[in-house]
């Protein structure tokens, strides 16, 4: 997995307005908690943050503490909704050894047999592992997979040290049939509506 190092200021200031003059200032206010310890509510450079958030439960040691150097996982990043920027961070504290519970995306790989359609029903899935040991990614291979068939969560093939959480039963991929249409489907409800529809306005017209 990914380590990255990044700096902290710690803030001293809270509230909107001094989370807008921190965000003006290139960083972003985050709150690092855990291990029953007091929140830490910290300030960390905007483009290293965004940067090391492209890899999914990326790890990182937090410097520029009192106490030294800390591991963190990011547990809740806000963005603003329109412009994609990073508002605010939760960071966990976690120690070298200890496992935690994570959601790995699944990536699929290979080609879909002739004549098959790929539905995704769950693109990740939660997994137990070692919070300095975490896998990018949970990758499916649907090269083989036929037609009508499925993989539930019990099925995928883990990477070496993760554990599932998540429930064995829930649907991650089925294979459909691409030449099947479900056009007459939608064209019969159509034509049964619009025949009720026909029908009411007669009975109007013959109620005048």
């Amino acid at each position: 997995m990914s380590e990255v190092r990044i700096a902290a200021e710690p803030r001293t200031e809270f509230g909107k307005g001094a989370a807008r003059r921190t965000r003006r200032a290139g960083r972003v206010p985050a709150v690092l908690y855990g291990h029953g310890t007091d929140p830490q509510h910290i300030s960390l450079p905007g483009h290293d943050l965004m940067l090391a958030l492209k890899t999914p439960n990326v790890l990182l040691t937090i410097e520029g503490l009192g106490g030294g150097a800390e591991l963190a996982l990011p547990k809740d990043v806000q963005r603003d909704p329109i412009k994609g920027f990073l508002e605010h961070v939760d960071l966990l504290l976690v120690k070298r050894g200890e496992k935690v519970t994570v959601d790995l995306p699944v990536v699929l790989v290979g080609d879909v047999v002739a004549g098959g359609q790929v539905a995704q029903t769950a693109v990740e899935i939660s997994v137990e592992a070692e919070a300095t040991h975490i896998p990018e990614s949970v990758e499916l291979d649907i090269s083989g997979l036929e037609i009508d068939s499925q993989v539930l969560a019990r099925d995928l093939k883990l990477p070496s040290g993760t554990t599932l959480m998540a429930d064995e039963e829930t649907l991650i991929v089925q294979i459909r049939d691409a030449t099947v249409s479900t056009e007459p489907e939608v064209e019969a409800e159509a034509e049964a509506a619009e025949g009720e529809g026909e029908a009411g306005a007669e009975g109007e017209s013959a109620s005048e």
